[in-house]
């Protein structure tokens, strides 16, 4: 059974302010982080871990991104409680539950098969309802686009085309881009069929995105 203690909740608020010290300002974003509880997403041995604005490994090669970073990409992407959001790397399940708070439209697709389930379970247990699907995320969802939002938490080598052509007119795409050491955090933004513009952003190091337009 899943607790949310009152210190739980303390802790919880301890983080939000960091993260916002840290310069996040969207207030649906740090009400959003304040909402999730991340223990949930950690052994009970890890209850101190859960709180620290750190990323922290999920087995598989993978970590929970760390709750700055969370918020920062979730910042970026501006999501709405109308849009569609497709997000590229299901991960632990912690991103996705946090775009649940801001839209109940999300689609989320995860490359490892363990993790997948896990996160199936996770969600399960938390009574959220993403549509969420195991497959190559590089090349997105296309059964199902198109999306207002695409968020990459993986980091790319370069900008997968398919997933720029599955964002709707006006839609925005937030990936990292970069090498193995360090990604550059761009979105862009499509304002026609063949017109995109393209933001430059912090750096970050990220997982590899694996799949066809990703790492192979």
């Amino acid at each position: 059974m899943l607790m949310d203690s009152y210190r739980h909740k303390g802790m919880r608020k301890s983080l939000v302010r960091t993260v916002q010290e840290k310069g996040i300002k969207d207030q649906r974003v740090l009400q959003a982080l304040e909402q999730v509880p991340r223990h949930y997403f950690f052994e009970k041995a890890f209850l101190e871990q859960a709180y620290q604005d750190k990323a922290f490994p999920i087995g598989e090669g993978q970590t929970i991104s760390q709750p700055y970073t969370v918020a920062y990409q979730t910042e970026l992407l501006q999501v709405n409680s109308k849009d569609k959001v497709l997000e590229i790397g299901t991960g632990s399940g912690y991103q996705c539950s946090i775009l649940l708070q801001l839209t109940p439209h999300v689609y989320t697709i995860e490359y490892n098969e363990p993790l997948y389930h896990k996160a199936q379970k996770q969600f399960e247990l938390m009574g959220l309802k993403p549509h969420a699907f195991l497959g190559d995320g590089s090349e997105g969802l296309p059964k199902h686009a198109p999306f207002n939002k695409i968020l990459v938490t993986a980091g790319a080598p370069v900008i997968p085309k398919a997933l720029i052509t599955q964002l709707t007119i006006g839609g925005m795409l937030v990936i990292p881009v970069g090498d193995a050491d360090t990604q550059k955090m761009m979105r862009i933004t499509r304002l026609g069929p063949e017109d995109f513009t393209k933001e430059e952003f912090d750096n970050f190091k990220f997982v590899p995105l694996l799949g066809k337009q990703g790492w192979q």
